[in-house]
């Protein structure tokens, strides 16, 4: 590659990062100014370390109690599409079974439904099962949401494998409990990076559901919780900022964190289907 390619290659890569980067960047700086200055010096650094937003955020708006009740319905939604979506796609993609196919197709149907056509049907038969306002409540949507996914990854990760090392399991002995537990999952922590990174932020940011299916103030996600910044005739943007960079910081550690199972996870996947 010529010197020139090089220069115009290495550009397009620091103007793409750094699109990337800004909106992060901004909302910092945004967290550390006052309401004042967000207007008069929306896009420059702020005067000073305004750390009354940070304060206000906890105290006042309760963002503590709505980043728990995050942590929860996002730590439990990502266990359950994980254990349950790698387990349907071991059995889809190892085992032979009656009616295999159109299981595999009943569930990959779940990525094209709509959110909002659920909705209705979900609030009344939580009324039903008297499981309105409780983090349950978002916990079985978000699940159910995420196994398509989860089950595409996973499948292709299985269908990448090699069977030799099942087969050689199973001639010593191994049940298909022992093989799926001890032996597959082991090779298979890209998949389940990509999985988690992906539920994680999906179930961390919904806010449609949320807002329908959640009523009351101590159980609302950080979503719904943004909403108090809003006031009919002020709104704090100081302290939105301030929410928003500490909404964001799980979502940013965790893919820091699998960034490289996560890409190859993709990879592998790519690889398969190709």
């Amino acid at each position: 590659m010529s010197r020139i390619k090089k220069i115009l290659l290495y550009g397009f890569l620091i103007a793409v990062l750094l699109t990337c980067l800004y909106p992060i960047i901004w909302m910092i700086m945004m967290s550390f100014k006052t309401t004042n200055e967000v207007f008069t010096n929306p896009f420059g650094l702020p005067k000073g370390i305004y750390i009354q937003n940070y304060v206000e955020a906890v105290s006042r708006y309760n963002i503590s109690r709505y980043f728990l009740n995050s942590l929860v319905v996002t730590s439990v939604t990502t266990f359950l599409v994980c254990a349950f979506s790698s387990m349907f796609a071991f059995a889809i993609a190892r085992m032979k079974w009656k009616l295999q196919g159109l299981a595999y197709i009943y569930v990959i149907i779940g990525m094209f439904i709509p959110v909002q056509i659920v909705l209705l049907p979900l609030s009344q038969i939580f009324s039903q099962l008297n499981l309105n306002n409780t983090l349950l409540s978002l916990i079985i949507p978000y699940t159910a949401f995420g196994l398509p996914m989860g089950c595409v990854v996973f499948y292709a990760y299985f269908r990448g494998l090699q069977p030799e090392i099942e087969e050689s399991a199973a001639l010593d002995g191994a049940n298909i409990c022992t093989i799926f537990f001890k032996i597959v999952l082991p090779l298979i922590k890209p998949a389940f990076a990509m999985v988690s990174i992906y539920t994680v932020i999906t179930a961390w940011n919904e806010f449609t559901m949320a807002l329908v299916l959640i009523t009351k103030e101590e159980l609302k996600t950080l979503p719904l919780g943004l909403i108090a910044f809003q006031g009919k005739f002020a709104t704090n943007y100081g302290a939105m900022g301030a929410s928003l960079t500490i909404a964001s910081v799980p979502t940013i550690v965790l893919y820091l964190l699998f960034s490289r199972q996560f890409e190859n996870a993709i990879s592998t996947s790519a690889a398969v289907k190709g």
